[in-house]
């Protein structure tokens, strides 16, 4: 296709509707046209200028980009993320899909991040400056547990909010509405431990609990894990945890490591690859 015939336009409000329903026709039957809506306008604050970018051959969405964006306070700076977060184009339109990301990557974000790419994207991104994070994950059974002295775990969200502070506050305040988001808190004393996780499907099983973040006491939540995986077993139906040691702080057990775990990379100079969590991403607006 002549590049003169495909339009790169970013995506605006306006737009919403067409990039959701090319999303569920062209990636995903699966997650319906309002989960895809609420990917492009997540329930937290953004300066960002749109909501990614879009190809349009003879007024038709022939490919898109989704971007989620956010600012954060890391180390007392506000910096800018990008999280790249659904990329689709149309077979015969392939030619033009990096057009897509080199827009993107042109908006001169502090960080940019990429929690699902799969096959070629990868080897694009390297090509781009992406590195991978440390995904090592180790899989460990949801076992049930009776209920442990003084440790208390609650998904209230009344109970959430008065344990949290600062920073922790601030991420339940913006991911309590995220579709994908599922969020609990442990105390004991004068401790808390915040863990913020998601349901994960595998062989088409959607057993599986991904910690995305965790806030506050990490030595709590590993004292507290039998309690937790208890919890997510009983309460959330989640047989198992897909566990990464860079995001929890530690390896439960029992368990085996994976021998091919997910690839997540990021791009950027601004925060050091131990800093990346799953925040402010697809990863916590979208299920499927």
């Amino acid at each position: 296709m002549a590049s003169a015939s495909v339009q790169l336009r970013p995506i605006i409000e306006a737009d919403f509707d067409a990039v959701a329903l090319f999303l569920r026709e062209q990636l995903n039957r699966r997650v319906p046209v309002a989960a895809w809506k609420r990917l492009l306008a997540p329930p937290w604050a953004s300066t960002a200028p749109n909501s990614g970018f879009q190809l349009v051959a003879e007024d038709r969405i022939v490919g898109v980009y989704v971007a989620v964006s956010s600012e954060r306070e890391v180390d007392g700076r506000t910096l800018r993320f990008c999280n790249l977060a659904a990329f689709c184009v149309r077979e015969d339109y392939r030619s033009h899909s990096l057009r897509l990301l080199r827009a993107l990557l042109g908006q001169k974000d502090d960080v940019f991040t990429d929690f699902s790419p799969s096959g070629n994207v990868i080897a694009l991104n390297e090509r781009l400056g992406f590195v991978r994070l440390d995904t090592s994950t180790r899989l460990t059974a949801n076992l049930p547990s009776p209920p442990r002295r003084g440790v208390h775990v609650s998904e209230d969200p009344a109970v959430i909010a008065a344990a949290l502070t600062g920073e922790d506050a601030a991420v339940y305040r913006d991911h309590r509405h995220a579709a994908a988001a599922r969020h609990l808190v442990v105390t004991a004393a004068n401790e808390h431990a915040y863990l913020v996780f998601r349901r994960d499907r595998r062989k088409r099983l959607p057993v599986f609990a991904t910690p995305l973040y965790v806030g506050g006491s990490r030595s709590l939540l590993r004292a507290a894990w039998p309690a937790v995986a208890s919890r997510l077993l009983l309460r959330h139906g989640l047989a198992a945890t897909l566990a990464e040691p860079r995001i929890l702080g530690f390896a439960p057990n029992p368990g085996r490591s994976l021998s091919s775990p997910r690839v997540k990379m990021f791009r950027g100079t601004a925060v050091p690859a131990e800093r990346i969590d799953y925040l402010y991403s697809e990863l916590t607006l979208l299920e499927w």
